[in-house]
């Protein structure tokens, strides 16, 4: 068990912190635009119950209006010329995004215009064959989802089989190799909680990069299913694991979700939670709409334009206003949170507009 941190390293981190905000501060009027997140499709072959834009649902009218081949290279093309004194990297979802039958045209494409890219897919598709393809095209990173074991992986993704077939897709990046980062992402509910030690002991004996966790969030279609959340108990229980096998050495993340105190804040990953929704990271919609992350409730006034009528540059250099300025802000109990000024509110995706507080904060639970 790793054993909390002294008040000399919670020191330490205070001064990072606190260093961090500033910098923040400081790049708020010109962010630069880092990461482009491409929502190819939100057609899906799976149907998971945390998914938080609701993909697989009313797929035909889905398809319907997603953006075609040439608008996607028209898309990249003017990204190309906006963005020419530093592309942002593409990080490509859905949906499953190999769903599209252009997939390997549109990120041909993206690779020919020298676009750096990545994908998150739930692997179902991949062999070896499409392992070449994605290598080839220039796919440099890749994230696929292990939700557990394979009953509850299963189960939680709503496809018989899910699990066997996510490995073996994961067994053909491997043996086709050439990506520079293969990684398993695991959403930790109630029911698969218990699960780690054994998840950890197969993800030791794969080839990957990394494995990131993270705890089931209270959006999307996760808010139909309650009972999977984790309680307070069981949060400590999981950054504990997290924090333990990073002591050891293993490469096991928690993702970027959530500011959890000076105990767990880089003890769980490698660096202090900022929520990058609108400051260093855009997304466009499978139907063109632009807007920050893609777990974020999509809500108008949180829609910043849609790449059809809008150029991209403009959209981020002057709109976007309502994710540069502090969560915090909104909520009285928030803004007298002395955590504030490092958290700025927590993370977009899991705020509450309505009632405007954040549904996810480990003030509390873990500080």
């Amino acid at each position: 068990m790793a054993l909390p941190l002294t008040n000399e390293a919670k020191s330490t981190q205070t001064a990072h912190l606190r260093e961090l905000a500033a910098y923040r501060r400081s790049i708020l009027p010109h962010p630069p635009l880092r990461n482009l997140f491409l929502e190819l499709t939100r057609r899906c072959n799976e149907h998971c119950l945390h998914c938080g834009s609701r993909c697989g649902e009313s797929d035909a009218s889905r398809l319907t209006d997603e953006l075609t081949t040439a608008q996607y290279k028209a898309l990249l093309d003017s990204v190309k010329a906006e963005f020419a004194d530093h592309l942002p990297e593409l990080d490509v979802t859905g949906g499953e995004p190999l769903l599209r039958t252009d997939f390997f045209d549109i990120m041909g494409y993206a690779h020919a215009l020298g676009f750096r890219w990545g994908m998150t897919s739930n692997a179902i598709l991949i062999d070896g064959k499409t392992a070449r393809r994605l290598r080839e095209c220039g796919m440099k990173t890749i994230s696929v989802s292990i939700d557990g074991l394979p009953a509850t992986h299963d189960a939680f993704r709503n496809r018989q089989g899910a699990y066997d077939a996510a490995m073996r897709g994961i067994q053909a990046l491997i043996e086709v190799g050439g990506f520079q980062h293969i990684q398993v992402t695991t959403v930790v509910t109630r029911r698969s909680l218990s699960e780690l030690s054994a998840l950890f002991e197969i993800m030791k004996a794969l080839e990957i990069q990394s494995w990131r966790v993270i705890s089931m969030e209270p959006i999307g279609r996760a808010t139909q299913h309650p009972e999977l959340l984790l309680s307070p108990d069981e949060y400590r229980r999981l950054f504990d694991f997290i924090r333990d096998k990073r002591t050891e050495g293993w490469p096991l993340t928690y993702g970027c979700s959530h500011f959890l105190g000076s105990d767990y804040e880089r003890q769980v990953r490698k660096w202090y939670f900022l929520c990058n929704a609108g400051i260093y990271t855009a997304s466009i919609m499978s139907n063109g709409d632009i807007g920050a992350c893609l777990d974020i409730e999509r809500r108008p006034e949180l829609i910043q334009g849609n790449i059809l009528r809008d150029s991209l540059r403009d959209v981020w250099e002057n709109r976007f206003s309502v994710f540069r300025a502090d969560l915090s802000e909104r909520n009285k109990t928030c803004m007298a949170c002395d955590a504030s000024e490092f958290c700025h509110g927590g993370a977009h995706h899991s705020w509450d507009y309505d009632q405007n507080r954040q549904q996810v904060c480990f003030k509390g639970i873990l500080f």
